[in-house]
């Protein structure tokens, strides 16, 4: 029967309701065309329903297929590759940089309800007050303003969804210009979703009348680009404090140089000639756009910035402000405090609980934050694996022998040393070198050029550590005499052009930086593909400051993910806790001279960090003659015993990765992980082999897996058996069931197919064959591209594949069938 005789125009006239209509003309479509997918749905009925609210009309846009994050980086099988990016099949735009709803489809024939998960999930990623879950007919409406979610007949209008957000948010209608202002673009560079998140959430609040402002973004997410975007915003639409019709005159600030003379430069370009730097006393009223350092606004002779009104600034933006802008006992604070009447605006990567810097009390809460966990999850910062490197001292302790003398002859006393103690009470020259060792032979079989940070305990450990990695790279020291360079905050303009040099990404050398605690603050090393700890950071602050060095990522110059190699734990004790989230933080002292340039840095310990024991380690106390060199004669009073002989191995090499969620680490003891990964997919042996058996799903098993860091590659190479299935490999780590060859399946199913041979003529037989002879050889894969197998040699001796379903098979159904039966006669 026709459907469309049941729909008459005197019946629709007559009463039949336009939803049920709709339905009708929805399984019409369905009959016509068959299952319709979500593509067909989305043209069909989505957009046009879409359209006929008003959103296709400028100054209102659809986004179709949205995809706003890159994809977790993800290393398996010593290979790079992207995760799944996240991508909204709508966004419904009320101005280019607004957008107000996400809309999930799905295709007739399931539930509207299907996609609500997703579509709530991703308005919660975007920051999104209102989403839409839709099978093309059914529409069912989320709007976190209410917290209501209910069935509508229509999508709701630009208008409307906007009269909802701003009476949610109790935004003035006279504020709305200043919310509605786009972004500069001219860079070319759009901001990413948490931006624009980020820069409406600060807008919002200034609106609002929030008078203090705090936004937290992990280090290299673009805190800078936020900054920029929120002043173009209220410069051009020419918002103030007091309301009137004139720019706002706005004070970017930080404590050193480079933190606002490269913004200035760069970033903030578009604003011109309004651009003004307070420095040299150099007092200017009549821009609009103002940079200073701390150290400029308050000179020995006078406070500069006394110069201006306490109401001059509309907004302040403070940089890092949680290294001392927040302090009460800051001489910085008066400054924040003189220009109390302007909006006070802090970013920071490490807002910092503590008793004299309390970032929140100052600030209040972030009205937007984005971790280091988050950003590797979406593919903006590079992901970390973690070595953990055992040697035979660090795992079984050091014992003198008896009546053992020192370099210097003095007596060891009789104890047990553990990591904690090696360099700081005992310095033994044999662990130095068979780290050295490790990480040179590490780097000989990954990238001799990778550039790589090592943390020693003191100058004088960097300094051994630096003589003995010279002594095992030699080849490339001739050619390259900075190959390897020792970095500490005392050597002065040398390590400081070392390290000027290790920063720049189109310089070769130096590659390896041997150091106790490098100036973190401000070193971004883009390039930075090794962390080494060959010292215990106590220190959760200080860890996570090291960790920040290598997150950036660089993926045109082939940097995708950096490696953390731990020779004394402090990385699988510091990531076992459960409140790091990898977002890195740090304490710090930082001396800045008039000029706004670092002159020391010096690390506050948080309690509980380790010590040697008895006392603390200064490392001014270390007396060194330049760069690398260590001195011939002992100290006047030595201040730990050092061991010359003996013998150290690496014993072992354990490997980490962050587990699919981002939150734990997993042992890359191949095995273990694997087995654990397939038994959560697959609960028994039956579910996986049910899976695995059909053509249809065995694509899906492959790409869960996968996403799951499941390397076929490695998992053959661990339990050296190349010749083994890979439902046989999985099988096996998960249940400990016997391990079959391809050929042994292979004889296995041409017994149990013989009734499917006998259906064929001679030709169609030897086909069959020919494909668990190329089972047998290729493995099972090949049956994913299955026609582009059969025009090679020596299926091609048969015609065309077309031709060879045609004459043989009785169609490409028939082949079709008759090559899955012969794949589930594999797995029987």
């Amino acid at each position: 029967m026709r459907i469309a005789a049941l729909v008459p125009g005197d019946r629709l006239q007559a009463g039949l309701t336009r939803q049920v209509y709709e339905g009708v003309k929805m399984t019409q479509e369905v009959m016509r065309e068959g299952v319709m997918t979500e593509a067909d749905t989305c043209r069909e009925f989505v957009t046009p329903k879409l359209v006929e609210a008003g959103w296709s009309e400028v100054p209102y846009s659809i986004g179709e297929q949205r995809t706003f994050t890159d994809g977790r980086i993800i290393v398996a099988g010593g290979k790079v590759r992207r995760g799944k990016q996240k991508r909204a099949d709508y966004l419904l735009y009320y101005r280019r940089d607004l957008p107000l709803a996400v809309v999930e489809a799905k295709e007739v024939g399931l539930p509207a309800e299907t996609g609500v998960q997703q579509a709530r999930e991703y308005a919660e990623i975007l920051g999104l007050k209102f989403a839409y879950a839709t099978n093309g007919h059914r529409i069912i409406e989320i709007d976190y303003t209410t917290g209501t979610e209910r069935e509508v007949e229509r999508y709701a209008t630009p208008g409307e969804l906007f009269a909802r957000l701003t009476a949610a948010i109790h935004l003035p209608e006279t504020s709305a210009p200043y919310l509605l202002e786009p972004f500069n673009l001219v860079s070319g560079k759009v901001p990413r979703y948490y931006q624009r998140i980020a820069i409406q959430q600060v807008t919002e609040a200034i609106l609002l009348g929030q008078e203090r402002i705090l936004a937290t973004l992990a280090t290299g997410t673009g805190k800078t680009c936020v900054a920029f975007q929120v002043c173009w915003k209220l410069w051009s639409s020419r918002w103030n404090r007091t309301g009137e019709y004139r720019r706002p005159k706005i004070l970017f600030l930080a404590d050193r140089n480079i933190l606002v003379d490269d913004p200035m430069a760069k970033m903030f370009a578009p604003f011109g000639d309004a651009r003004h730097k307070i420095a040299g006393g150099d007092v200017r009223q009549s821009r609009d756009m103002y940079f200073g350092i701390y150290q400029a606004l308050t000179t020995a002779s006078e406070d500069v910035f006394r110069q201006y009104r306490p109401d001059f600034f509309d907004l302040i933006i403070i940089d890092e402000c949680h290294r001392g802008s927040s302090r009460n006992d800051s001489s910085w604070r008066a400054v924040l405090d003189y220009f109390q009447p302007a909006v006070q605006f802090g970013m920071t990567a490490t807002p910092l609980r503590e008793e004299s810097r309390d970032t929140y009390e100052y600030f209040g809460n972030p009205v937007y934050t984005y971790s280091l966990r988050q950003g590797i999850e979406d593919g903006f910062l590079a992901p970390y694996r973690v070595h953990r490197v055992i040697t035979t001292v660090d795992a079984a302790g050091w014992r003198p022998s008896k009546d053992e003398l020192d370099r210097y002859g003095r007596p060891v006393p009789d104890e047990e040393y553990q990591t904690k103690d090696f360099e700081r009470v005992i310095a033994l020259r044999a662990r130095t070198r068979a780290m050295a060792k490790h990480l040179s032979d590490f780097l000989k079989g990954t990238d001799r050029f990778a550039k790589t940070i090592i943390f020693c305990v003191d100058q004088e450990h960097a300094a051994e550590m630096r003589q003995e990695l010279i002594n095992l790279n030699s080849d490339l020291v001739k050619q390259y005499p900075n190959y390897v360079c020792r970095v500490t905050a005392d050597e002065g303009a040398i390590g400081l052009t070392h390290l000027a040099h290790f920063q720049d990404v189109d310089k070769p050398t130096p590659v390896i930086l041997t150091t106790s605690q490098l100036l973190t603050t401000g070193v971004d090393a883009e390039m930075v593909k090794n962390v080494v700890l060959a010292r215990v950071v106590g220190s959760r602050s200080e860890f996570k400051q090291i960790v920040g060095r290598g997150t950036r990522l660089k993926v045109e110059y082939g940097k995708e993910y950096f490696n953390i190699i731990d020779f004394t734990g402090t990385a699988t004790s510091h990531f076992a806790d459960p409140d790091f989230d990898g977002e890195p933080a740090r304490i710090e002292e930082v001396k800045v001279d008039d000029d706004g340039e670092v002159v020391e840095t010096t690390l506050e310990e948080e309690p509980g960090a380790v010590e040697a024991e008895g006392e603390s380690v200064v490392e001014s106390e270390t007396r060194e003659t330049g760069v690398g060199e260590i001195l011939g004669d002992p100290p006047a009073e030595p201040r730990k015993f050092y061991i010359d002989g003996g013998a150290v191995e690496v014993i072992g090499h354990l490997v980490y990765d962050l587990d699919t969620d981002g939150k734990k680490l997993q042992v890359v003891s191949y095995t273990e992980y694997s087995s654990r990964a397939v038994r959560t997919l697959f609960p028994t042996r039956d579910a996986l082999k049910s899976a695995w058996s059909n053509p249809d799903t065995r694509a899906e098993v492959l790409r869960e897996l996968t996403e799951r860091g499941i390397s076929f590659e490695e998992l053959t190479a661990s339990s050296n058996q190349p010749d083994a299935d890979p439902f046989d490999l999985l099988c096996h780590l998960a249940w400990n069931t016997p391990l079959l060859t391809r050929r042994q399946r292979a004889e296995q199913a041409r017994r149990q197919t013989q009734d499917l041979f006998a259906q064929y003529g001679d030709t169609a037989r030897e086909v069959l064959s020919l494909l668990l002879d190329q089972y047998i050889e290729r493995g099972i894969v090949q049956f994913n591209a299955l026609s582009e197998l059969m025009k090679v040699k020596p299926f091609d001796r048969y015609g065309s594949p077309s031709e060879i379903a045609t004459s043989h098979f009785g169609g490409v159904k028939g082949m079709k069938d008759a090559v899955s039966r012969l794949q589930t006669a594999l797995y029987q």
